[in-house]
């Protein structure tokens, strides 16, 4: 199967306390270097705690962010980070907060007509006719052109933000929380329309998500990822299953299961480490019970660990 996304080395660095002028003080890496590849037609989970670095990889892949090292194919294309249209006619992102995500001073007619006009530079007629065509396979009622934000539910609001991507006719959509501000009733309405979607326009997804049942369900294969690393990658159904790392183990565990008893918390002391003060070796060693020395002084690779699973650890749990 043919690949419609690669990242080779991609990462993200900022500068911390810059002055107006000379070097900065400190810089964070937000993401250190990811490869990953995309085949097409498929959904990867992408999953880790708040501040792992999820929504700066996905900021990245959609131009909203330049990466501070590596590159993004796009079907074997390298994007070019100073032209945005590029990037808008190959991904789109669908935002976590729908409401927010959409101009509240402009119509929904206006806000679809966006990415016709900017990107494809259809005429009013052929605009007006591609924007029908996107409401109806999003169930949504073309009244509901003329109005505006405020005056929808949010899952409404979500089936228009999926509604402006489909618009650009991209061939790739980062979903970034789609799901987690909605209702789990109305979660499920968007979740089955997605994998419409998906089938109908034949999409490639990244769906980032902290609500590890839902990666689980929608997801072809998972990533996970700790400290701005992919620490884990594996089919979905094996990935939480039968893990490799302990991080991935630990988030496994983590996830209230009917029947099954919560795990007791973590002890203090075993948050994310500090960003402007890494720690040499791999950095989850400080939480992990597997921790030996060459944990603390040296960070593991990424490397194949059955099949289809790869993980970065140097004690890897058994299969």
């Amino acid at each position: 199967m043919s690949l419609a996304l690669q990242l080779d080395d991609l990462s993200k660095t900022f500068p911390v306390g810059k002055p107006l002028f000379g070097p900065a003080k400190a810089h964070v890496r937000a993401v250190r270097p990811v490869t990953l590849q995309v085949e097409t037609g498929e959904t990867l989970g992408i999953v880790g705690e708040s501040g792992c670095g999820k929504s700066t990889l996905a900021r990245m892949l959609v131009g909203l962010l330049p990466p501070s090292t590596g590159e993004i194919k796009i079907e074997g294309h390298r994007l070019n980070n100073a032209n945005p249209a590029e990037f808008g006619r190959s991904i789109q992102y669908v935002f976590q907060d729908p409401i927010s995500s959409l101009n509240p001073r402009k119509s929904i007619r206006s806000i679809l007509e966006v990415p016709l006009k900017r990107l494809h530079g259809m005429n009013a007629e052929a605009r007006r006719a591609r924007i029908s065509e996107i409401f109806a396979s999003v169930n949504l009622r073309e009244e509901f052109l003329e109005r505006y934000p405020h005056e929808f539910s949010g899952g409404q609001a979500q089936r228009i933000g999926i509604a402006r991507a489909l618009a650009a006719n991209a061939r790739i959509m980062v979903l970034d929380e789609p799901v987690s501000a909605l209702d789990v009733s109305v979660q499920a309405q968007v979740l089955n329309l997605l994998a419409r979607l998906k089938g109908e326009f034949g999409l490639t997804y990244l769906f980032i998500s902290h609500d590890l049942a839902v990666v689980e369900a929608v997801s072809d294969r998972v990533a996970v990822m700790y400290f701005g690393a992919v620490v884990e990658v594996g089919k979905a159904e094996k990935i939480f299953a039968a893990p490799r790392h302990p991080y991935t183990n630990l988030l496994a565990g983590s996830a209230p299961v009917v029947g099954r008893p919560l795990t007791p918390p973590e002890a203090k002391g075993t948050e994310l480490p500090d960003p402007l003060n890494p720690p040499p070796g791999c950095p989850f060693a400080p939480r992990c019970p597997k921790a030996t020395e060459i944990c603390r002084d040296v960070d593991p690779p990424l490397e194949q660990m059955g099949e289809d699973q790869f993980a970065a650890c140097h004690h890897p749990l058994d299969a």
